[in-house]
C-alpha cells in the first residue's frame, strides 16, 4: 500500500505539472510602440493601427504584447524611450508622430524591425534608401503632410483674398522646420504673399505666439504639420476662436474640433496601413522588402458654423472642391 506520505507528494507533483507546462509555453512577441504624442490625442489613430493589426490575426493580450512610450510632445524623451524598447528586445519597434520619432528609433537599432509613420519625406530623412527599396531594417508610411505647406498656404489665401499678411506657426525643434521654413518662403514669394513666421514649442509659447501674431497684424494662420501640435489642438482652435483668425491645419481631425479648415490626408488609415506592415512582420516579412506606403488622396475639409462665427463666407466653388463640408 502506498504511504500517506508518498501519496501526498506524488499528488503534490501531479499538481504542479500544468505550471510546469505553462512555464515552458514561448512568450508572446511584444511590439514596441513610440510616440511623440499623447495617449490622449491619440486614442482614434491607436483604435486604426490595432485594428491593422487585427486584419493580420494579431490582437493585444492574446497572441502579442505591446509596450507603449508616450513622449507627449516632449521631443527629448524619445531617445531615451526608443533605447528602452530595444533592452526590452521587442519584435518590432513601430515609431509614429513624425521623423522626430523615426530618427531616435532607427539610431537605437540596426536589427529590430522598424515602422514608421512620418509626415516629411523618409529618404531626404536618411531613414530609407528609396521609397520602393527602403533596405536596412526600417519601413513605413509618410504623409508627406509637411510638404503641403505651400498647398495650404494657397488655400487659406483663396478664403481671405485681401489678407495683409498671413502668419506661419512652426516647431523649431522639429526635424522638419528648417524645410518647412524654406518651402513656406519660397510659397509665398511666388504668390506675392507676405508671411511672417511664428515659433513655437511648448504650450506658453503657443500663448504668445497668437499674441505675436495680433500684434504684426496676421490675419490669418498657417498651422505647420507637428506632433506636438497635435496634442495642443484644442489649445490652438480655441486661440484661433478667442482672436478670430481664420486658421488652417494639416488633418480633418482640428475641423472636426470646430478648426476652420483643414488639407491633408487620413491619419486613421495611414495608421490602419502600419498595422497591417507591423503584422506582417510579426509573421517574418522584412521591412526591406516592403515600400514606404504613400498617400493616393488628399482631403480639403470645411467648417462652415466656424466660419459663419468669424464672419467670413466661403466661397461657392471652395465648398464644392471641399472634399468634406461641416455645417
Amino acid at each position: 500500500m502506498m504511504k500517506r506520505r508518498a501519496f501526498i507528494t506524488l499528488l503534490g507533483g501531479a499538481a504542479a505539472w500544468p505550471l510546469a507546462v505553462d512555464a515552458q509555453q514561448p512568450a508572446m512577441p511584444v511590439i514596441g510602440f513610440l510616440s511623440s504624442r499623447s495617449r490622449q490625442d491619440s486614442a482614434d489613430v491607436l483604435a486604426a493601427w490595432l485594428q491593422g493589426l487585427s486584419e493580420t490575426g494579431h490582437a493585444e493580450g492574446r497572441n502579442i504584447a505591446i509596450e507603449y512610450r508616450w513622449a507627449e510632445g516632449r521631443y527629448d524623451r524619445l531617445p531615451a524611450q526608443a533605447a528602452e524598447l530595444v533592452r526590452l528586445h521587442a519584435a518590432v519597434i513601430v515609431a509614429v508622430g513624425g521623423n522626430i520619432a523615426a530618427l531616435p528609433a532607427k539610431a537605437a537599432t540596426s536589427m529590430i524591425p522598424i515602422v514608421f509613420i512620418v509626415g516629411s519625406d523618409p529618404v531626404r530623412d536618411g531613414l530609407v534608401e528609396s521609397l520602393a527599396r527602403p533596405g536596412g531594417n526600417v519601413t513605413g508610411v509618410t504623409l508627406f503632410t509637411s510638404d503641403l505647406g505651400p498647398k495650404r498656404l494657397g488655400l487659406l489665401r483663396e478664403l481671405v483674398p485681401a489678407m495683409a499678411v498671413i502668419a506661419v506657426l512652426l516647431n523649431p525643434s522639429s526635424a522638419a522646420a528648417p524645410n518647412q521654413v524654406k518651402e513656406m518662403q519660397a510659397a509665398a514669394r511666388a504668390i506675392g504673399q507676405p508671411i511672417v513666421l511664428l515659433r513655437a514649442t511648448n504650450e506658453r509659447e503657443i500663448d504668445a505666439a497668437f499674441a505675436a501674431l495680433v500684434e504684426r497684424r496676421s490675419g490669418a494662420l498657417v498651422v505647420m504639420p507637428d506632433p506636438f501640435f497635435n496634442t495642443r489642438r484644442e489649445q490652438l482652435i480655441a486661440l484661433a476662436s478667442h482672436y478670430a483668425v481664420p486658421a488652417i491645419y494639416e488633418s480633418r481631425e482640428y475641423a472636426i474640433a470646430g478648426g476652420l479648415m483643414s488639407y491633408g490626408t487620413s491619419y486613421a488609415d495611414t495608421y490602419r496601413q502600419a498595422g497591417i506592415y507591423t503584422g506582417r512582420i510579426l509573421k517574418g516579412a522584412k521591412p526591406t522588402d516592403l515600400p514606404v506606403l504613400q498617400p493616393t488622396k488628399f482631403d480639403l475639409i470645411v467648417n462652415l458654423k466656424t466660419a459663419k462665427a468669424l464672419g467670413l463666407a466661403v466661397p461657392v466653388a471652395m465648398q464644392q472642391l471641399a472634399d468634406e463640408v461641416i455645417e
